[in-house]
């Protein structure tokens, strides 16, 4: 077994090798360093996390000359396109948020969007996790991160709106399990009802919410002025609403009316 310092005297080899050469793929990195792809993956993955790279599908490229060190690991994740996410400070706050409700040994199960996929990265620091996704950028991370859950993949029609797999075989294997939390977005935020979407591919996320102790949905303040169509979850089947300092009051009180945790995340972490 590898020391840790080799460990990291080889990580800082790789983030010079990219600032100097530009844009890098895995196999590449990998003859280069003598090691493996998982390998290369793992310290890509734990580079972009401390704010030193941004990961790309395939590799890995240098910090932007406006975004230096100083940024914060934390804002550069936030726009890593691995997570499919291009996600605020202030949306990351609320993955930050939801992941301090998760307990080593934890069985998770996470949906499709850019908000869910900012818990990923916080993710890392909490041992002996089984995560459940029916999106493969997020099963991507999770496999190439340092301190890797056990992941499970749910299988379906990928659609290729939600970028996500959906359908009765999807709905069926999710069903089979049993979670201690559910992480799911939302498109739209009814106060009066739950959460909405246009889009007629609930029965996945419904499964997931039914097979998980405590579902927690991760959305915006903003999607309380989205009116859509399609009840996706009722308020009775959500526990925690997680969102930014962007909700009124009012709003606050009535979604709590109604038996949900209503959290506010601050990009601060305050």
């Amino acid at each position: 077994m590898k020391s840790s310092k080799s460990v990291e005297q080889r990580r800082q080899q790789i983030v010079a090798w990219v600032t100097e050469h530009g844009q890098s793929q895995v196999e590449d990195l990998a003859v280069r360093f003598a090691t493996s792809e998982v390998t290369i993956r793992k310290d890509l993955a734990a580079l972009s996390q401390q704010g030193l790279l941004i990961r790309q599908f395939g590799g890995a490229v240098p910090v932007p000359s406006i975004t230096n060190s100083n940024a914060g690991s934390s804002q550069l994740i936030a726009n890593d396109p691995f997570t499919n996410s291009t996600a605020s400070p202030a949306i990351n706050a609320i993955g930050q948020l939801a992941v301090s409700l998760v307990k080593p040994g934890n069985k998770l199960v996470i949906d499709c969007g850019s908000t869910t996929a900012t818990v990923l990265s916080h993710l890392s620091n909490i041992d002996d996790l089984v995560v459940m996704t029916n999106t493969l950028s997020t099963a991507n991370f999770l496999t190439q991160c340092e301190n890797e859950p056990t992941v499970l993949m749910v299988g379906g029609t990928w659609d290729a709106q939600s970028q996500s797999f959906q359908g009765a075989m999807a709905e069926q294997l999710v069903s089979a399990y049993s979670f201690d939390i559910a992480f799911i977005g939302a498109a739209g935020i009814d106060v009066d009802r739950g959460t909405t979407t246009f889009n007629e591919l609930i029965g996945v996320t419904r499964a997931m919410a039914a097979a998980a102790s405590k579902v927690v949905v991760l959305a915006s303040s903003k999607k309380l002025t989205h009116k859509m169509p399609n009840l996706e979850l009722s308020w009775k089947n959500i526990s925690v609403l997680i969102t930014d300092e962007g909700i009124s009051d009012e709003d606050k009180l009535n979604i709590e009316n109604q038996g949900v945790t209503v959290l506010i995340a601050a990009p601060s972490g305050e």
